[in-house]
């Protein structure tokens, strides 16, 4: 029996965040594989995560709860050290067979040739959810640009926080002098007023936000969602519901999200480790609609397995899954399509006060999609 692939995000935010070039990244061949097997290894995963202050890790234990079967099956999640660290890992580190990696970060490590032939050595199981961009500052700071000449915490080195911050502020050109402390110490000194604001990429709700509605003064500055930023994120939102008590119920807060996707590191085809993470795909996605039930993360809502992830190669097992099973979508006409992207252009201008698009800016940002579905955007 064929099954349906996951519940898709709403169709009109769907055609908006298509505009979004996905952008990705390269590593080069993994030395073969010589870890030694053992009856304690059979079935083994190990997937690493981002820090504990995100979603990931949650995310990596709803996996583990449903994959795993006590004998034949097992997830292990590793918390990992920084988004380009963890593609290091998946090519380098013995053990460590996928990883879930920001889609911004492996394209700024293949732009910047961090990992030369890093697109054909790496696949991908399935784009996951998008991660939101928050930007918590102090009183004092207004707006991004009070922001200028000001200290932002970005987090650790090499993340994926400090690769989007980076990104962002300058597509901005806006100028600040970045720190990297842990999250939790960065909170502390925005407290304290020793820096001007905080920068962390997260699924919302962030665990680390939670509770500071009672912390006079913070909140959460907008991104200025201009069409240089659109044409390489997602436009998206803070809201009431997100952070009761830090953002408004009737102003909402403009921001940008980031994709991510489950990546696999380069293993020998059919070795064990091949052949466990090939077992790991099947029971994952036959099992998929039970993490759509309540007790597991709201983001898995977002996640279409079978949306493509344009430049990369799809693992060969979960490619082979899905043609099995998944039945074929049925595509909007372009009028139709065009219509619904017209729609969410007006229903948001209106619901943030911006000014009306004219026929000619739509229809622009709207060929940027057509542009980037034929394959001409990279």
């Amino acid at each position: 029996m064929n099954l349906l692939i996951s519940p898709r995000l709403p169709a009109a935010t769907a055609v908006l965040s298509a505009v979004v070039l996905a952008a990705l990244v390269a590593l080069p061949a993994r030395a073969a594989d010589t870890r030694p097997e053992s009856p304690n290894n059979k079935g083994v995963v190990e997937l690493e995560t981002g820090s504990s202050t995100g979603i990931s890790v949650r995310i990596a234990e709803d996996l583990a709860n449903i994959v795993d079967d006590g004998s034949t099956r097992r997830v292990l999640p590793v918390v990992g050290k920084g988004a380009l660290q963890t593609i290091t890992d998946l090519k380098l580190l013995h053990g460590v067979d996928i990883a879930i990696v920001p889609t911004d970060v492996l394209d700024y490590a293949r732009q910047q040739k961090l990992y030369p032939g890093i697109e054909n050595s790496l696949t991908y199981i399935t784009k996951l959810y998008n991660e939101e961009f928050h930007l918590l500052a102090r009183q004092d700071i207004k707006s991004i640009a009070d922001l200028a000449n000001q200290t932002v915490n970005v987090d650790l080195r090499n993340s994926g926080t400090a690769v989007t911050a980076g990104k962002l502020f300058s597509l901005l050109k806006i100028s600040v002098t970045p720190a990297n402390d842990d999250q939790a110490v960065a909170l502390e000194k925005l407290r304290k007023g020793q820096i001007a604001a905080l920068a962390f990429v997260s699924g919302k709700p962030a665990p680390i936000f939670r509770g500071l509605a009672e912390i006079n003064g913070l909140h959460f500055i907008s991104v200025p969602l201009r069409p240089e930023i659109t044409a390489a994120y997602v436009p998206t939102r803070l809201t009431g519901s997100d952070y009761p008590g830090l953002v408004s119920q009737d102003q909402p807060v403009d921001t940008i999200a980031v994709g991510t996707a489950l990546v696999v590191a380069p293993l020998t085809p059919y070795s064990d480790r091949y052949r466990n993470v090939a077992n790991f795909v099947d029971t994952f996605f036959t099992q998929f609609q039970g993490l759509l039930d309540p007790g597991h993360h709201a983001k898995w809502s977002e996640v279409n397995l079978a949306a493509d992830f344009p430049g990369w190669r799809r693992f060969p097992p979960a490619d082979e899954w899905l043609k099995r099973n998944t039945s074929p979508a049925v595509a909007l006409k372009p009028q139709d399509l065009r219509a619904i992207f017209s729609r969410f252009i007006d229903e948001r201008q209106q619901a943030t006060g911006g000014q009306p698009m004219t026929q000619q800016q739509k229809d622009d940002l709207f060929g940027q999609f057509e542009r980037w579905q034929s394959g001409q955007l990279h």
